[in-house]
């Protein structure tokens, strides 16, 4: 039987990111793709250009329906909005039989469009935080999760453990806001105690858009396949520099990446990524 993912999110009319990004990444990597859309955004390459969230009526109805027929291995949420929609999901999921969550804290489109009102930050940590069985925040979203300012490796670090204090299972802290350094560097920490680093060269390119939604469901494909964490987060890594190295050079802004390049690969390890570090 096929595994099943399932992803929380919202819509983006460009196809480059959000549930679209998602089924993509569900589907080239073996998995039947399943949705639950909290949010639809008009939007395209050079930005988001209007936001209207779905009624949460609406956004419990679709949860039941996909829960209540179909065996979800994992699920990932993305942009949530407010904080009305993320309490209307933490509270569907507890009706259900447990499954690994990943959560891709969407705050802020590649454009720099709020898709996070002010007022969900507190109900993301409070009510879907301590489900998470991963958390995928970039730099700029743990800043604003932990209250922090990170700038190094070590900044990423701590910021990490202040994450785990809230629940969390495991997080990949996404490193490729840093200035100090010349490569990509995501850390993985686990609240097992296990780390490790996930390092690539930086890509010249401007086709980014939906890079964050991309390697969560990468993440969450993994896991609905019953991988553990760490090599779910791994496989990620090499599926989203795949698509970030063989873009599609598409679209007159912040372009998408190239979804089926890991699998065009023959699922080859991408040439740029090491593994360093691990404990």
């Amino acid at each position: 039987m096929i595994p099943v993912s399932l992803t929380i999110a919202g819509s983006d009319s460009g196809g480059g990111a959000g549930i679209q990004a998602d089924v993509k990444t569900f589907q080239e990597l073996g998995t039947f793709g399943t949705s639950v859309l909290t949010a639809v955004t008009a939007q395209n390459t050079l930005g988001v250009h209007a936001v209207q969230p779905i009624e949460c009526d609406i956004v419990t109805a679709q949860l039941d329906a996909v829960l209540s027929d179909f065996t979800v291995g994992a699920a990932k949420t993305g942009m949530l909005f407010s904080a009305e929609i993320i309490k209307a999901v933490a509270e569907t999921l507890c009706s259900y039989p447990a499954f690994p969550l990943v959560i891709d804290p969407v705050m802020i489109a590649k454009g720099g469009a709020s898709l996070l009102q002010q007022s969900a930050i507190d109900a993301l940590k409070e009510y879907l935080l301590p489900n998470a069985a991963v958390l995928t925040p970039n730099i700029p979203e743990a800043e604003t999760l932990t209250g922090m300012p990170i700038h190094t490796l070590s900044d990423m670090e701590r910021a990490a453990h202040k994450l785990l204090e809230m629940g969390t299972q495991a997080i990949v802290v996404k490193g490729g806001h840093r200035k100090d350094t010349e490569f990509a560097e995501d850390l993985f920490i686990s609240n097992t105690g296990e780390r490790f680093l996930l390092r690539t060269k930086r890509v010249e390119t401007k086709d980014t858009h939906g890079t964050g939604c991309t390697f969560a469901a990468a993440i969450t494909a993994e896991l609905a396949k019953g991988k553990p964490v760490s090599e779910a987060v791994t496989v990620a890594k090499y599926f989203i520099q795949a698509a970030i190295e063989d873009g599609l050079s598409i679209g007159n802004g912040h372009g998408p990446t190239n979804h089926a390049a890991f699998r065009l690969r023959g699922h080859g390890l991408s040439r740029g990524v090491e593994l360093i570090e691990k404990q």
